[in-house]
């Protein structure tokens, strides 16, 4: 024997005890699993994607073991080392003056 198809058929959120047409209520999930609860479209919640961390592949390498560098790249050879002796003619000298200041409140 089939089932009705709930046309007219009202149900009751689990969640909130409103009424919702039949086919408007969903079953809620938590991590992945259905609950057993009915509620409706508006105040489902979607099952966040934060509960299945330990279910989804999350290492991303980037490095390379025992990796070594290209040492024949013409901007290497080009770049040379600067010392801070060759700035310290090229620098002007700073000042700073410290003044006062006076409040008055009436």
């Amino acid at each position: 024997m089939g089932k009705a198809t709930g046309k007219y058929a009202f149900g009751i959120c689990d969640r909130t005890g409103f009424r919702y047409p039949v086919n408007e209520l969903v079953y809620e999930f938590d991590n992945g699993k259905r609950t057993g609860l009915r509620v409706g479209r508006d105040v489902a919640d979607r099952d966040h994607p934060q509960n299945f961390i330990g279910r989804i592949k999350t290492d991303d390498p980037q490095s390379l073991r025992d990796a070594r560098p290209d040492r024949t790249e013409p901007f290497l050879q080009q770049v040379g080392v600067a010392r801070f002796d060759d700035f310290d003619a090229k620098i002007d000298p700073i000042f700073a003056q410290v003044g006062t200041v006076s409040i008055t409140t009436s």
